[in-house]
């Protein structure tokens, strides 16, 4: 039989750990409120301005000069001269002699030219002096018409007819002996000479070739839908070319001057010319544009007007995200002038100071209600400081 001691013992435990649990549940402080998870999407936006625009268009090609010459040779005989300046890649002035052929065959020629000038002249005069004698012979005789050949008019005729073949063979012996003498037609840059001192050639002969370096001359191929982005078809449009020299980019400054006219049957193309003064800074202080350099060009265009640049992903279906004043999601439909790799010119649809949203959406709603990255910082704050607030308050009340 359980002793009264036995029975009282574990009430009074139990009486404890009841108490015990009542005081540490008293301590305890109530959870924590969690606040409403915010679903909103973030999005980052950039802001919309109109400015002034000229198009520009670009192309390439390598330099080549306007002018290039193959000299050869006019007479037959043997190269007695050679300019030190005519040598590859050496600069000659316009008239200067690159070379000399042996003139002595042609100094006689000429010599003989000017003695049939002569003998001709002679027999001018004494035939001129018989038809003045045949004229008074035919004067004293009162009777009868004298004939031309009476009058010696065919013999007159026949040594006029002389004199002007002496004449022309006086003028071939003159340009025969002038063409002994090769001289350089413009300005330009020796690119080759195929004769050497003693060398004998004949008429046709290659003696040597030169490119003009007053004037480059660029080809560059445009498409027919980069041509509509042109005044004028890009005649008279500014040039940029760009390409390298001596390890680095450089840069020249030249002119369309004209258009080919006609659409490469290969590239289907068409192909404007650049030209760019002095390439080789022989009359000004520039440097150099060296024939065979392959350069990049920016042709100055017509103007845009007042247009904004957008990047080209975000335009789906000729539409853009914008946020409006209220922070929803908005589309509107822009008007698009012209493709610049991977940016887009807009000229309508927008407006100056509308946010364009720059970030992706995963499933867009037109309307629906959108957040900035500083609209989520800004409520975290606002968070941090009611939480902060919530416990000054409770510690106040303990």
């Amino acid at each position: 039989m359980a002793t009264k001691k036995q029975i009282i013992l574990p009430i009074v435990v139990l009486g404890l750990g009841i108490g015990a649990l009542a005081g540490i549940s008293a301590l305890k402080k109530p959870p924590e409120e969690k606040p409403a998870l915010d679903t909103t999407p973030l999005v980052s936006v950039e802001e919309i301005q109109f400015q002034p625009m000229m198009f520009n268009v670009s192309s390439y090609g390598v330099v080549n000069p306007k002018y290039n010459t193959n000299l050869v040779s006019q007479v037959m005989g043997e190269i007695t001269y050679l300019s030190d300046s005519f040598v590859k890649g050496g600069f000659v002035k316009a008239g200067d002699i690159l070379a000399k052929i042996d003139a002595s065959d042609y100094e006689a020629d000429l010599l003989d030219a000017q003695a049939s000038i002569a003998s001709a002249k002679a027999a001018l005069v004494q035939e001129r002096a018989n038809v003045k004698v045949a004229e008074k012979e035919w004067a004293q005789i009162s009777n009868g018409t004298p004939t031309d050949l009476s009058l010696r008019k065919p013999q007159l005729a026949q040594e006029i007819a002389k004199l002007k073949s002496a004449e022309a063979g006086l003028h071939r012996a003159q340009r025969n002996l002038e063409r002994t003498v090769i001289r350089a037609p413009y300005d330009s840059l020796v690119s080759s000479r195929e004769v050497g001192l003693g060398s004998y050639v004949s008429k046709g002969t290659p003696v040597g070739a030169l490119l003009s370096t007053d004037i480059a001359e660029v080809r560059l191929p445009l498409a027919d839908k980069e041509i509509q982005y042109l005044e004028a078809k890009g005649v008279n449009a500014t040039v940029e070319l760009v390409g390298n020299f001596a390890g680095s980019k450089q840069e020249w400054i030249g002119k369309i001057v004209r258009s080919e006219g006609v659409v490469d049957s290969k590239s289907r193309m068409t192909y404007l010319v650049a030209e760019i003064v002095d390439p080789y800074g022989l009359k000004a202080d520039k440097r150099e544009l060296r024939y065979g350099t392959y350069v990049t060009a920016n042709i100055s265009g017509a103007s845009a007007g007042e247009v904004t640049i957008v990047p080209r992903h975000l335009i789906v279906n000729g539409q853009v995200a914008i946020m409006d004043d209220e922070k929803l999601l908005r589309y509107i439909d822009v008007t698009m002038l012209r493709q610049e790799g991977s940016k887009v010119v807009i000229s309508d649809g927008l407006e100056n100071g509308m946010k364009l949203i720059t970030s992706a959406l995963d499933y867009p709603i037109e309307g629906m209600k959108l957040a900035l990255p500083e609209d989520r910082i800004l409520q975290k704050e606002t968070q941090a400081e009611a939480a902060q607030s919530t416990e000054l308050a409770m510690d106040s009340e303990d």
